[in-house]
């Protein structure tokens, strides 16, 4: 077995950083994965803008250019193009040269009198390579297109002069768009993002953690106040927090847990003193009477009243000792195993013969018509039932009936005790099952017995899984009931033919 320290409970990790780490690291993917999603869509959709501008770009250019049955005809003069203004972002570079690579026209921004041999667009070789380039320490887009006039029947190898216009066999159109704005955009998104992600990760590290905390606090709470319980007073109580949720409902179901505990060990208290109680009074009565008739010497007649007297204390002590081994036995214990179905109304009528040397036997009254199929033990039946019947006839009077009913319903079978004696009071009702309890009416009376008929006939009721319960009226009689369930069937150990065939563990025999 584990000993748990405090040094123990400092090496493990709490309830609280785990629940933190687990819900952090929950959080820690979904920002990263949602920043990460943000970041990817922005980038596509920046890309996305800055190709369709290339692409207005190429087209404007291509627009410029007519096919003439010559050749290609690019006259910028009479086409004023706004491409140094950009549609809307700021001047582009752009080139148009012939099918050799030397110039035609360009951007005027970029390119003042014709000068673009160190410029990459000028070697830009198309689609192959990479599109995007390093020029004036800023990324660029680059794109080509090229256009050539397929109807000419001979490609002219230089491009044709007139007085009028000049023609080029094929024009190469190159556009770039600067990738600049694009980049630090998408810096600035990174940035924001890392910034406002980590804000919300540590915002949920200091208030998680402290809402665990405050969640677990009652728990903590209930934690201490149980080591400061002493075993000597179980009374003490867990302190349970107004919370309404199942933190609250555990600290109450460890209460009810202590309540029962308490009042088990209240319960055992109580029943040891008057167990001791009860073992000593004939104890004193057997050690009394040796001592008495050892002091001198005894005719033989004396010496056998003496001995019948102690062998009748001795069977009175041996009774109470085998009683309150029954009832000290565990609740698991009690559970009889092998338990027989009967048919009650056929074993109670044969159990009652064994009355018929009672001197009440005449006062017994039977009500029991239909068949009543039960599970239980048939000796611990008898047992209970004449616990019932001792009870019955000790506190009514001679010549009063003693009624003996037996109903079933669809689940369950009555089988009640009646009489019309003197009753119980009601302050003693909740009590007449106890070990011990004797009423303060029954001692006046000067009624003999221990108090163990009725808690000995409850413990075989519940291990029979049934119920016994009890009703009264001072002054007209008591009435006590079991209840238990019914069989669904008659199996094959039905014990109708032998009700009385012993059990293992047979209950002592008490008379009240």
């Amino acid at each position: 077995m584990v000993t748990w320290t405090a040094k123990n409970r400092n090496r493990i990790m709490t309830i609280t950083t785990r629940l933190s780490l687990f819900f952090l690291g929950a959080l820690a993917v979904v920002l990263v994965g949602f920043s990460s999603t943000v970041y990817l869509l922005a980038r596509t959709y920046l890309n996305r803008q800055v190709e369709d501008r290339l692409e207005a770009v190429l087209n404007t250019l291509t627009a410029g250019a007519e096919i003439e049955p010559g050749g290609l005809e690019w006259e910028p003069h009479e086409r004023h193009l706004y491409l140094d203004q950009d549609l809307g972002g700021g001047p582009l570079p752009w080139l148009v040269t012939d099918a050799d690579g030397k110039w035609v026209d360009g951007s005027k921004h970029f390119f003042p009198e014709k000068r673009f041999a160190d410029s990459p667009l000028a070697h830009f070789t198309g689609p192959s390579s990479n599109p995007v380039v390093q020029w004036q320490e800023r990324p660029w887009l680059v794109s080509q297109r090229r256009l050539e006039n397929k109807n000419l029947a001979v490609p002219p190898s230089q491009p044709q002069a007139n007085q009028q216009k000049q023609l080029y066999p094929a024009l190469v159109i190159t556009g770039g768009v600067s990738l600049a704005d694009v980049e630090t955009t998408l810096r600035n998104l990174a940035i924001s993002l890392v910034v406002v992600s980590s804000g919300i990760w540590l915002m949920a590290l200091v208030g998680g953690r402290w809402l665990c905390r405050r969640a677990l606090l009652p728990v903590t709470n209930m934690a201490n106040a149980a080591r400061k319980m002493d075993a000597g007073d179980l009374g003490q109580c867990l302190p349970i927090a107004d919370t309404c949720d199942e933190v609250a409902d555990l600290g109450l179901a460890f209460n009810d847990l202590l309540a029962r505990l308490h009042e088990s060990f209240e319960r055992h208290r109580r029943f040891t003193g008057d167990a001791s109680h009860q073992l000593r009074t004939p104890l004193t009565a057997i050690l009394g009477q040796i001592e008495v008739a050892l002091r001198r010497d005894r005719s033989l007649d004396e010496y056998q009243r003496v001995l019948g007297s102690v062998q009748g204390q001795a069977q009175f002590l041996r009774q109470i000792v085998e009683m309150l081994l029954f009832l000290a036995r565990a609740n698991a214990e009690a559970k009889l195993p092998n338990l027989e179905i009967i048919q009650l109304t056929d074993w109670l009528k044969e159990h009652l013969h064994e009355w018929s040397t009672h001197e009440r036997f005449a006062d017994l009254r039977v009500e029991a018509d239909i068949p009543l199929p039960v599970e239980a033990q048939p000796p611990l039946l008898g047992q209970l039932v004449d616990n019932l019947l001792d009870n019955a006839c000790k506190y009514s009077q001679p010549g009063t009936p003693i009624v003996i009913r037996l109903i079933g319903d669809k689940d369950s079978v009555f089988l009640t005790v009646e009489d019309s004696g003197c009753g119980i009071a009601p302050d003693d009702l909740p009590h007449v099952f106890k070990p011990f309890f004797r009423s303060s009416q029954a001692r006046q009376r000067g009624f003999s017995g221990i108090g163990l008929g009725l808690a000995v006939a409850e413990r075989i009721a519940t291990a029979f899984g049934g119920r016994i319960t009890a009703s009264s009226e001072p002054g007209k009689g008591s009435c006590f009931r079991l209840q238990l369930p019914q069989a669904t069937s008659v199996g094959r150990n039905d014990s109708t033919q032998n009700p009385h065939s012993q059990p293992r563990d047979v209950a002592p025999d008490c008379k009240r």
